[in-house]
């Protein structure tokens, strides 16, 4: 369960997040949307701890992993080394095991220079799944990606998630990407600013 109940949130002397607050149950895919701008990577960044700086309580489980818009692989370790080294514990035959759920496990001792973006973005994926993670946070995972890539990905996360049955907090610009995932769709607007709709998914 992630519970957020952020009261403010400034930059200086700028409001950027006002009244804020919603949980989200284990297996549930809650999506964030709003424009450019409004505070969805801010908020993504204090339910994810990384941005401590707010008022407010945000309550989270220890096993939280993030996906980010950009791959964020270590480019001198290659694919499987990029697990191995975030999860101390697993062994050569668990990144294997976590690179094939993502279709690339023939891609294990490539660098992220020799894969595409939508590869890395696999590994990306891997990597926040391999550490079994009772909270997910992905932060438009699938942007710039070509529309049959972006299909891909979506398709794929879709079976992670419904595996590993994380809180899943998902930002992204897309309205069908939010359709397809989400159980439930909160709007930010305003500023600060604040939950506009908290309503269902598709």
């Amino acid at each position: 369960m992630i519970s957020v109940r952020i009261a403010a949130k400034v930059f200086g002397a700028t409001p950027v997040l006002g009244d804020v607050a919603f949980d989200v149950a284990p297996g549930e895919v809650v999506t964030v949307l709003g424009p450019s701008g409004i505070g969805k990577s801010t908020l993504l960044r204090i339910v994810a701890g990384i941005d401590r700086d707010f008022a407010g309580a945000v309550t989270r489980p220890e096993r939280l992993t993030m996906v980010f818009q950009e791959p964020m692989l270590l480019p001198w370790r290659t694919a499987a080394e990029n697990l191995t080294l975030v999860h101390p514990g697993l062994s050569r035959a668990g990144a294997m095991e976590a690179l094939a759920q993502v279709g690339i496990a023939d891609k294990a001792d490539l660098f992220p220079r020799q894969l595409s973006l939508g590869q890395q973005r696999r590994v990306a994926l891997a990597r926040a799944f391999a550490g079994a993670p009772q909270a997910l946070i992905l932060d438009e995972p699938f942007a710039s990606l070509d529309p049959a890539t972006a299909d891909e990905m979506l398709a794929l996360t879709e079976r992670l998630i419904a595996g590993a049955r994380p809180a899943t907090l998902f930002v992204t610009h897309a309205e069908a990407e939010a359709r397809r995932l989400a159980s439930r769709v909160l709007r930010l607007a305003g500023r600060p600013a604040t939950i506009a709709t908290n309503g269902g998914g598709a």
